[in-house]
């Protein structure tokens, strides 16, 4: 996974502004923190406000309608469990059921020690071979419980 810088106001500041002009520049701007610093720490909120003369409300509101911006930094390794009808046809609820608990977490979650974050998508195309994820980008097909145990570890090495 890529390195982040930990979250700086002043680099925060220069990157909104770099972005500012932009026209509905409020995503850009988010994409781009996200990229610098790996989420949108909540101190964003205010400069991203006054910067575009949006409220508080409405850069919150943007934040967390769209899914993949993350509040807090992510985990070291990345999980995303599809949740599409495909994989649900092939058990893929109550395997996630299982992959949640043995993890201690819910979705959008990290777990305890910082490892993992799991967070569900809609489709990675691969419908046939199903229940599917991605580990770190990485597709993971037929996936059990213990396969996914085995690709973070695989991924740790």
């Amino acid at each position: 996974m890529p390195r982040h810088e930990p979250w700086n106001a002043g680099r925060a500041a220069a990157i909104i502004a770099e972005h500012a002009h932009l026209e509905g520049a409020t995503l850009p701007i988010l994409h781009a923190l996200q990229e610098a610093f790996g989420y949108v720490d909540a101190e964003a909120v205010p400069l991203i406000a006054d910067a575009l003369n949006l409220s508080r409300a409405e850069v919150h509101g943007c934040i967390t309608f769209y899914h993949d911006f993350r509040g807090a930094p992510a985990g070291r390794r990345s999980v995303k469990l599809c949740r599409a009808e495909a994989c649900q046809a092939q058990g893929s609820e109550r395997l996630h059921g299982e992959i949640l608990s043995r993890l201690g977490i819910g979705w959008h979650e990290t777990s305890p020690d910082g490892a993992v974050t799991v967070e569900p998508v809609y489709c990675l195309g691969l419908c046939a071979n199903g229940p599917a994820a991605l580990v770190d980008e990485e597709p993971i097909a037929h996936l059990t419980a213990d396969s996914l145990t085995a690709a973070l570890a695989e991924a740790r090495s």
